[in-house]
């Protein structure tokens, strides 16, 4: 489950999606060769596939500060020897501002340029315990935690955020940052680039004893074509050793699906708190319409995760203030198809996957990303898409007040048998009107 949903946290870095399963194979071969006991893979697995749970809380800011493509200079970034001045100016005058004129560029380089220190150990430090916490709130252990908040360390003391030093740096931390380095440059370049990216930066990125770990399998061919294959999530389960702490139950999918909702919310400060928002409406307009306990768990999971697909578009179209143009338009259109996409591929989930996806449906066609119509939409995803809009108008934004109940409610009704289900919007008069101001209070 995790791996598969490792997926969305790859599109988030703007990483090809199966970076954090390769990352994983790559990781926990390294573990095998050192022989690393069976506790500490364990939580190594879990930090290697959780490892980047954390990349979406500084996307906005990053995506502002360079004024410019946030997954772009993601992608670019795990590329750049952040320790080398040069490749930093080259990769700041790259993304700086990038589709604006000349001195637009020149400025917005040297603003970059003037703290680039101190905006780097901000962004990775903003990543890295955010990541850290979502873990420990889905139940992953101290030592995956610790790991995860230590990725960007490196043994020379000069990586971020805390300038950490040789065996300072957790032995979990220590594989992440080598197994995510080699991956992206295996990735991107290949088996003989990433190996001399790894032996460059041996006793300075890397601790030399990885590196040299990492060298002994060097010649594995069959090691390295299950990690070239085309379902690494898959090839991840095989090396499953064995499940963390996570509840077994319902309320361990629950963890995981609330931490998930985290990490979509804090893609852009105008959805914070959106998903979990919109699955506390959807559970009170489908309890009033009498959905069972089953049917309620599904929906509530479903609304979680599903802006699940808004990892994959920049912040640079998700926090424009002005009209979007024709192309940027396409790209938001097409995050319920990422969510589709993603959730197919995790077995818990994807019985929700179109439910999820089907948030931004109408009931006279016009919706998107399928345009189906009325009787092609079950009542569960026609309450879903009321929750999101209502969500949506009455939540408090920075940009914006809350628009008053009486008011969302308004352009509901105003748009039933057009745009929303008349069930639905019943369910969501009659919850209003039990819950009262209790509502509001619980966001």
């Amino acid at each position: 489950m995790i791996g598969a949903l490792s997926y969305a946290l790859d599109i988030t870095e703007g990483q090809p999606m199966g970076h954090a399963a390769r990352s994983c194979l790559i990781g926990m071969r390294i573990a095998e060769a050192i022989g690393l006991p069976e506790a500490a893979s364990r939580s190594l697995f879990y930090a290697l596939l959780m490892k980047d749970v954390g990349c979406s809380s500084n996307a906005a800011r990053l995506s502002a500060l360079f004024d410019g493509d946030d997954l772009a200079i993601k992608h670019d970034f795990k590329l750049a020897d952040s320790e080398s001045l040069i490749e930093m100016a080259r990769y700041t005058a790259r993304h700086a501002a990038s589709d604006r004129g000349a001195l637009a560029r020149a400025r917005r380089f040297a603003a970059i340029a003037a703290r680039t220190e101190a905006n780097t150990r901000r962004l990775i430090e903003i990543r890295c315990e955010r990541g850290a916490e979502i873990a420990r709130m889905v139940g992953l252990d101290e030592a995956a935690a610790e790991a995860i908040g230590c990725l960007d360390e490196h043994w020379n003391g000069g990586g971020h955020p805390l300038g950490l030093r040789g065996d300072g740096i957790p032995l979990l931390g220590r594989i992440l940052c080598l197994a995510q380095t080699v991956e992206v440059f295996y990735s991107a370049r290949g088996h003989a680039v990433a190996y001399e990216v790894a032996a460059a930066r041996s006793g300075t990125w890397f601790d030399p004893a990885l590196v040299d770990a990492l060298s002994s399998f060097r010649g594995e061919a069959g090691f390295w074509l299950r990690v070239a294959g085309p379902d690494p999530a898959r090839e991840v389960a095989r090396e499953d050793p064995g499940a963390p702490d996570l509840p077994g139950d319902d309320s361990g999918l629950d963890l995981i699906a609330e931490g998930f909702a985290r990490v979509i919310d804090a893609k852009t400060p105008y959805t914070a708190r959106h998903s979990e928002g919109v699955a506390r409406i959807a559970v009170g307009i489908a309890t009033e319409l009498g959905f069972d306990a089953c049917e309620l768990s599904d929906l509530r999971r479903a609304a979680l995760l599903h802006d699940i697909g808004k990892l994959g578009v920049s912040n640079r179209i998700l926090d424009k203030p002005g009209r979007l143009d024709d192309e940027e338009w396409k790209a938001v259109r097409r995050h319920p198809e990422f969510t589709l996409r993603i959730l197919e591929r995790v077995p818990v989930f994807e019985s929700l996957a179109e439910l999820a996806a089907n948030h931004h449906e109408r009931m006279d066609g016009r919706g998107y990303h399928r345009g189906l119509l009325a009787g092609e939409l079950p009542l569960a995803h026609r309450v879903l898409v009321v929750a999101d809009v209502f969500e949506a108008l009455t939540a408090t934004r920075p940009y914006r007040a809350g628009m008053p109940v009486e008011k969302a409610l308004d352009i509901v009704h105003g748009d039933i048998g057009t745009a929303f289900c008349p069930e639905a919007a019943a369910g969501l008069d009659a919850w209003l009107d039990r819950a009262g101001d209790g509502w509001a209070l619980a966001a």
